[in-house]
């Protein structure tokens, strides 16, 4: 009977060893390239606004992250199938992504914007404007859910795998008009075009069944605790400035 214990107790030791194990390493999902949020350097390490931000928040929780580039179309699915713990690539939290995952609190909350080429006529996005024109979304995206709904039937909605596809497809005229986060936007087109792109009408955050609550990390629905864990070094970043130091890098100003 104390042998068979002992084995019992050594064996309890054994998978709770296993766990903590497990946790000191978490694995995140990354579809990049996504600048600013997420890129290659040429050296080829990752960087970027969530590539940064997830790094603190691992640090200040205790863990390691170990980042995995997933492509967007199958994100979910491969976070469903254990092939990485959590997602963290500008993924907006709405209700239909709500019914798969668990989010953590928002960590980001940025409008999305219309761009063109600077010589374009575009002035205002609607339906008159943009009839027979091709517009460029990243496929799976809000974007693409909200353009294809607003102005499927009168235009041509194009979807790329990357923000860095349509880049080249409107370098080539085979795209009239983009739709983009704007952060993302203003870097790939904006910063690094300087004069060959702009932004026509305003910054859009509504309706909210398409814009959400602003970017989450996401998790598998059963691990609340992973994800309280995050949500609450994100709290703790939040108040001791460094989440503030990591925005200002990327956007140049401080959250406000």
């Amino acid at each position: 009977m104390k042998k068979l214990l002992s084995i019992t107790l050594l064996g309890a030791a054994l998978l709770t060893g296993t766990v903590q194990a497990q946790e000191e390493t978490v694995r995140i999902a990354v579809d990049v390239p996504y600048e600013p949020m997420e890129y290659r350097l040429p050296s080829g390490e990752l960087t970027g606004f969530d590539i940064e931000l997830g790094n603190a928040l691992c640090k200040e929780i205790g863990i390691d992250c170990e980042w995995v580039v997933q492509g967007w179309d199958g994100i979910i699915p491969g976070l469903l199938s254990r092939k990485y713990d959590a997602i963290m690539s500008s993924m907006t939290i709405n209700e239909q992504r709500r019914k798969q995952v668990l989010f953590s609190d928002p960590y980001f909350m940025p409008p999305s914007a219309w761009f063109v080429p600077a010589k374009s006529d575009i002035r205002t996005p609607a339906k008159e404007t943009l009839e027979g024109k091709s517009i460029g979304v990243q496929r799976g995206t809000l974007q693409d859910n909200y353009a294809t709904d607003m102005y499927g039937d009168v235009a041509n909605i194009k979807r790329y795998s990357t923000a860095g596809d349509m880049v080249l497809d409107m370098e080539s005229n085979r795209l009239d008009i983009v739709f983009l986060d704007f952060p993302v936007g203003k870097s790939t087109l904006i910063d690094s075009e300087e004069g060959n792109y702009k932004v026509v009408g305003g910054m859009i955050t509504e309706p909210k069944k398409y814009f959400g609550d602003g970017f989450g990390i996401a998790f598998r629905q059963r691990d609340k605790e992973l994800a309280q864990k995050f949500n609450d070094a994100l709290a703790t970043l939040k108040e001791n400035g460094t989440y503030d130091e990591i925005f200002q890098k990327y956007f140049g100003t401080k959250k406000q």
